[in-house]
């Protein structure tokens, strides 16, 4: 990794920015035979132990109990929620879709880091765009026949979970006791996450339906990448970026994802890319530009109680 701050910054948004649109269709492929929480838990779990020796290696302390603890939080926070939510949703909706719901993630981003303790309430810019991202949210999942159908309602509601999940975890992790090394913070953040999704693939029932002989060589591949390039590469730069620039800066990679894998899904899968679908696009992009681009000024608000649990 270079030394030159500037360009760390550029490659770490690079990677979210390219590697992250396309992981939406390679879930898509993943999960063509495998189940969606087994696929995730062994991502992570494997991209997890990678990372903890990779940091070991290079001299990174072992983890406090305190550290395990609140990986646990940002880990269920950031992949059962946020990533089992958007691949289990897939088996639903398209991968452009999922990766337009999750494109309004800054929107929610700015509202939790407006209501923890000690946040500053939005200015009224950001408002504006706020208001706009979630019409091109209620544009996209409303149902009628303008430009195409709406998406699945349930599909919808998981995606809306999935995407909450994940921005009250990306503003805890920037608070919560992690090790300092990101690649040993990733790590265990990937470790402790697996263990809930391996729950909750046993509940759901895709470990008994999961046959390892009937993985196909693209499932397979495409698992591959998720967790060399998806997991390893990109979700490091991401960890990196939250303790580097603001929580709405580290997810302008919100901009470029869902235009990847909206252009992806049709280009390699045949995905339909309807009327609605880049109407909605256009303005959930445009809202979450106004809230990354203006600052979030405004007083500062009194002490509430967090939104999400602070490690003891």
């Amino acid at each position: 990794m270079p030394r030159d701050p500037r360009t760390r910054l550029v490659i770490a948004f690079a990677a979210l920015y390219t590697i992250w649109g396309s992981t939406y269709l390679a879930i898509r492929v993943a999960i063509e035979t495998i189940p969606p929480f087994t696929m995730v838990a062994i991502r992570f779990l494997v991209a997890g132990l990678v990372l903890y020796a990779w940091a070991r290696r290079r001299g990174a302390p072992r983890p406090t109990l305190r550290q395990w603890r609140s990986a646990a939080l940002v880990g269920t926070l950031l992949l059962l929620l946020g990533n089992g939510g958007v691949t289990w949703s897939e088996t639903r909706v398209t991968s452009g879709i999922a990766a337009l719901m999750v494109g309004a993630e800054p929107l929610w981003a700015a509202i939790v880091d407006w209501a923890r303790r000690g946040g500053r309430r939005p200015s009224l810019g950001v408002g504006v765009g706020l208001a706009t991202g979630f019409a091109g949210v209620a544009l996209l999942v409303a149902p009628g026949e303008l430009g195409g159908r709406g998406i699945d309602p349930v599909a919808a509601a998981v995606l809306l979970v999935a995407t909450i999940g994940w921005a009250i975890g990306s503003v805890a992790s920037r608070h919560a006791d992690t090790p300092h090394a990101p690649m040993m913070a990733t790590g265990i953040n990937m470790i402790a996450g697996s263990g809930a999704l391996w729950v909750a693939a046993a509940v759901s029932g895709g470990l008994s339906s999961f046959h390892p002989a009937a993985v196909t060589l693209r499932s397979a591949l495409a698992l591959a990448y998720l967790i060399v390039f998806g997991s390893v590469v990109a979700f490091t730069a991401y960890i990196w970026l939250l303790r580097h620039v603001s929580v709405a800066k580290a997810s302008t990679y919100a901009y470029v994802n869902p235009v990847v894998a909206v252009f992806l899904g049709w280009l390699l899968l045949g995905e339909p890319v309807t009327e609605r679908t880049l109407i909605a696009a256009a303005v959930i992009i445009a809202g979450v530009v106004l809230i990354s681009t203006l600052p979030l000024l405004g007083a500062r608000r009194q002490p509430v109680a967090e939104l999400a649990p602070q490690a003891d």
